[in-house]
């Protein structure tokens, strides 16, 4: 695990998807069940882990980062994407609201103005959008990724440890000092969401490949 890493004697974390997405969020399938608190609170511990964690976390966004995917790629100290690849807050699709901390990480990184179009309107944003609007440190051709990643984690790994962690340390205390405070306003927020007749025809929506119909209730 994250919080595990350093003391395994790990100078840099890794995290990117073992398919040709980095994470297409929670579940949402006919197969799976509903995402519920459980998933936000299994979502919002990762992205506790990542940000405290005094090993440089590096997330390697290989495909579509949607949803929690997207708030866990943008929690990373360092976020390197493929061309290809995309950043999604796709919450508002099926009747619910951003979590994850993205309430937090995408207007520090882009502004409010982008942050509000992203939640609210569940747009796909392109990774060269993402690097020029400052959510990520760096997109490149597909072709040099994985020599991008080696390259980027070759040199934290040879870096001075105590010197990175500080350095991790007060920029995200400098600009997510209200972090907790936000997951729990996040949690909060999606309590009532997730038992709204709009989520459950969001999800119905969804499965059946087809517009939904929200009503408000």
């Amino acid at each position: 695990t994250i919080d595990a890493a350093p003391a395994q004697g790990a100078r840099v974390v890794v995290l990117t998807g073992a398919g040709r997405a980095f994470s297409s969020g929670a579940d949402v399938g006919a197969d799976g069940a509903p995402p519920g608190l459980d998933t936000i609170d299994a979502g919002n511990r990762l992205v506790t882990s990542i940000t405290l964690s005094p090993s440089p976390v590096v997330a390697a966004v290989n495909g579509i980062a949607a949803g929690i995917g997207c708030s866990i790629a943008l929690a990373a100290d360092l976020t390197i994407a493929k061309e290809s690849a995309g950043f999604m807050l796709a919450f508002t699709k099926i009747g619910l609201m951003p979590d994850g901390g993205a309430s937090m990480f995408v207007p520090a990184a882009a502004g409010r103005a982008r942050a509000m179009r992203m939640a609210l309107l569940a747009e796909k944003i392109s990774a060269k959008t993402a690097a020029d609007w400052g959510l990520i440190a760096e997109v490149v051709p597909d072709s040099d990724f994985e020599a991008a990643v080696e390259a980027v984690v070759t040199q934290l790994a040879s870096g001075p440890p105590l010197a990175l962690a500080a350095t991790k340390r007060v920029l995200n205390a400098a600009t997510l000092s209200l972090l907790a405070e936000v997951l729990q306003a996040e949690r909060d927020g999606q309590e009532p969401l997730l038992k709204s007749a709009d989520f459950a025809e969001g999800m119905a929506a969804f499965q059946e490949k087809r517009a939904a119909q929200f009503k408000g209730l």
